[in-house]
């Protein structure tokens, strides 16, 4: 709806030594593009590297790393345990605050007496706000409580915690999100924000600092736990993830641990699961548990579909916490159907948003403010979000139905002005985009507002309905002022130029070195140029209960000139007649789809191709670097081939891949003696046996690295082996090779001088390509650029493609 400026992160080709170094952890592959993402986000020694792919190497912060603030806790919980005081958990109804409360549950109940001496308590989304109230902590005064625990929320709550103490009451506040001007009046408050912003704890969300705090009190009461401190990582990963916050540091190393947790307790029968409610969750939502997606995409937005659909999101701590297994399989079903509802409610009123705002002149409008009677308040964030990023504006989307309330729904909290509800009160959500830092342009228009808080990208707040008129337009002349002129347009970054033949198992298990990914680490994003789409369909979303639901998927397969092979891809919330009907450019994520057990893509966005500047034989650069021990330095590193080609084809997706990336193309591999072709195969002979021997896995690359042939050679030896009475099967990326007795096969021979006759063959291509003259290859490359260009620009110009494919 809204033109988009793409912007390709810009390529530097990373050190020979770093390449070998990433390569060590991609055995199928080369890790050529493992190699440049790491290197683009500043992952450029050893240790580094090590530390990142594998959280083995990572030397996690201590919790008292938090200083005083952690030892005042420890203590006091400490003399809770003593003197048997009742302990309240202060929780918060979105997946990183059922998640804190659920940790604290679990950990702080291997000390305290479940139900009776430790209870928690989640605020209603709907009715109530983010932060302590005072009605709530009436409620625990009365019940004996002494101390109260805070868990992803508290920090600004200055008049509740001060009320709370005049009743008796201590404080804690574990938290994550703004700090107040003056250290609140608490016993303790353990937040990541005190630190400095390079600190390895400066990042992590609210399930994270609770689970330093029971990690404390672990270390100061060895004796007490019965269960290990580990079962609680895979809570930690899924609040980590779900609240998107920059994974790095702590913050990662405990979402690789928790995600590992998450996996092995999913392959366990459910009837063994420690978590069940978890497992039926991901099954669900037809995920395993060992990606990050799976509670990006899967578990993170069935915990929050919750409280945005029914405003008491309590039961979610029993659903990820509890052992009946026929409890937890009735809150998971009740669960994913208030997801279904969310998803169908996002739907609608992302559509009657955008029909505003195509009423609107965005020129003029540097914040997007849209107030509804109609609008469900637990979605308007999901929604601003959506716009901001297709429109590249701060979005504040307001509900006015009249049912008061004291927040947003993403209001974390400053002090509420009056505990009376209005019922001319509106309500909502903001988000932001390009580095816009929507929490203080919120805050500076306070005297409009009741209520607000939050993050620099996403604040929730409520103000009087008549004062709407009046903030929108302080809001927008004070972010005019701030951008001087400047234009918002909305970006989208893609990470690598891919082709179609790229994209599959091998690239994906590159780009799964990154995961953990998040903030300051996204999703690889691909660019693939010059493709089109085939045997597109959709269709709507079903329930739980097989009722469609208001949300579209579409389903199609992509081509380009690299491969003869399609590729399978989804476009959510998209139609199939949206699809460009030719060539076109795309942004993308790979994935692999667990339920249907294949690799895919997911679009994220598309436009049709534009048209490229006319070729030239002196715009293909290409540099002969064969058998050159020491190439030349370049300003512009080209795209280096060190494996020698066994055909034309092999040449022409190198030259395509190096023009995407606007490099030149640096042949540079040597000319090899190469064995027999009987020396090979016995050689193949001999590994199988010894593999088989042994009981040991190999795989593929180690393979065709041991006896220097390429794939299809390697095909046709493996084919040979099972005629001779091995068999291969695979496990994952390795391959298992064993031996039957007196199973050879008469056929044998014949299998074995095809695999001679592959290799010699392969052998002449390359003694062929070792040699053959640089104007030779320059010329045939430029021959095949220009067709495939004539074909991109007839399609651009005319749009009929019927005749091309």
């Amino acid at each position: 709806m809204y033109a988009q400026q793409w912007i390709l992160t810009s390529t530097e080709q990373p050190p020979e030594w770093f390449l070998e170094a990433v390569k060590e952890y991609t055995p199928t592959s080369s890790g050529q593009f493992a190699a440049q993402l790491l290197w683009q986000r500043d992952i450029r020694d050893i240790s580094q590297l090590a530390a990142f792919v594998n959280p083995k190497n990572y030397l996690p912060a201590s919790p008292f790393e938090f200083g005083q603030e952690m030892h005042l806790a420890v203590e006091r919980l400490e003399k809770a345990w003593k003197f048997g005081d009742k302990v309240a958990i202060w929780g918060d109804f979105d997946a990183d605050g059922i998640t804190s409360t659920a940790v604290l549950w679990d950990g702080l109940g291997q000390f305290f007496r479940q139900n009776s001496q430790l209870i928690y308590y989640i605020p209603n989304r709907l009715t109530e706000s983010h932060g302590l109230n005072c009605q709530g902590i009436d409620k625990l005064a009365n019940q004996g409580f002494n101390l109260i625990v805070t868990c992803d929320t508290g920090s600004t709550n200055i008049d509740e915690i001060t009320y709370a103490n005049q009743l008796g009451i201590d404080v804690i506040v574990t938290d994550h999100h703004t700090l107040p001007a003056e250290r609140p009046p608490v016993t303790a408050i353990i937040n990541p924000r005190y630190l400095s912003s390079d600190h390895q704890l400066f990042h992590l969300s609210g399930v994270a600092v609770a689970y330093k705090l029971v990690e404390a009190l672990y270390q100061t009461l060895p004796e007490i736990p019965q269960q290990p401190l580990e079962d609680l990582l895979d809570l930690v990963a899924v609040g980590l993830i779900a609240d998107l916050v920059q994974l790095s540091g702590d913050c990662r190393y405990l979402a690789q641990l928790g995600i590992g947790r998450l996996q092995e307790d999913f392959k366990l029968p459910p009837a063994q699961r420690r978590r069940p409610g978890v497992g039926r969750l991901l099954e669900l939502c037809q995920k395993s548990g060992d990606r990050p997606t799976d509670i990006s995409f899967g578990l993170g937005p069935r915990i929050n579909a919750v409280s945005r659909i029914q405003g008491d999101a309590s039961f979610c701590v029993e659903l990820l916490t509890s052992r009946d297994q026929v409890r937890v399989h009735q809150l998971a079903e009740t669960t994913e159907l208030a997801n279904s509802r969310r998803k169908s409610l996002q739907k609608e009123v992302a559509q009657q948003v955008n029909h505003k705002i195509t009423q609107m002149d965005l020129s003029t409008t540097s914040v997007i403010v849209l107030a509804d009677p109609q609008w469900a308040v637990g979605v308007l964030g999901l929604v601003a979000g959506q716009v901001a990023q297709e429109t590249g504006r701060p979005t504040i989307l307001l509900s006015t139905e009249g049912v008061g309330g004291v927040g947003g729904e993403d209001t974390p909290h400053t002090p509420h002005t009056s505990p009376t509800i209005s019922p001319l009160l509106a309500r909502g959500s903001a988000r932001s985009v390009n580095s816009v830092d929507l929490y203080q342009l919120v805050k500076n228009q306070a005297h409009l507002l009741h209520r607000f808080g939050g993050h620099p990208y996403a604040a929730g707040l409520s103000l009087p309905v008549e004062n709407i008129p009046l903030f929108t337009e302080a809001i927008n002349q004070q972010l005019r002022q701030t951008l001087g002129g400047t234009t918002l347009t909305p970006t989208l970054q893609a990470d690598l130029v891919v082709t179609v033949a790229d994209l599959g198992k091998e690239l994906f298990l590159e780009l799964k070195l990154l995961e953990p990914c998040g903030m300051g680490n996204p999703v690889p994003k691909l660019l693939i140029q010059n493709c089109w789409f085939e045997n597109a369909w959709h269709r709507n979303q079903k329930d739980s209960r097989g009722n469609k639901i208001q949300y579209i998927k579409a389903e199609f397969d992509i081509r380009d000139e690299s491969t003869k092979n399609p590729f399978p891809g989804v476009w959510w919330g998209h139609y199939k007649d949206e699809l460009p009907p030719g060539r076109c450019d795309c942004i993308v994520e790979l994935d692999y789809n667990t339920f249907k057990k294949r690799y895919e893509i997911r679009l994220i966005a598309v436009r049709s191709c534009e048209k490229s500047a006319r070729l030239t034989p002196h715009s293909i650069q290409i540099l002969d670097w064969r058998n050159i021990t020491t190439p030349p330095t370049l300003p512009n590193p080209p795209f280096l081939v060190k494996e020698c080609p066994t055909s034309w084809d092999d040449l022409r997706v190198w030259l395509r891949r190096s023009l995407h990336n606007q490099q030149p193309l640096a042949i540079a591999w040597s000319k090899t003696e190469h064995q027999p072709p009987e020396q090979i195969w016995l050689t193949l002979v001999g590994i199988a046996k010894y593999l088989s021997r042994t009981n040991q896995l190999v795989t593929r690359v180690q393979l065709l690295q041991k006896l220097g042939i390429g794939d299809q050679s390697l095909l046709m030896g493996l084919r040979a082996l099972k005629y001779l009475g091995f068999t291969i099967q695979r496990q994952d990326r390795y391959l298992q090779i064993n031996q039957q007795p007196n199973t050879e096969s008469v056929l044998a021979e014949t299998a074995v001088n095809k695999f001679l006759a592959a290799v010699r063959e392969e052998q002449f291509q390359r003694q062929y390509f070792a040699e053959v003259p640089i104007s030779t290859i320059q010329a045939i490359a430029f021959t095949s650029v220009i067709k495939l260009s004539g074909i991109w620009w007839r399609n651009c110009d005319s749009g009929d493609i019927t005749n091309n494919y």
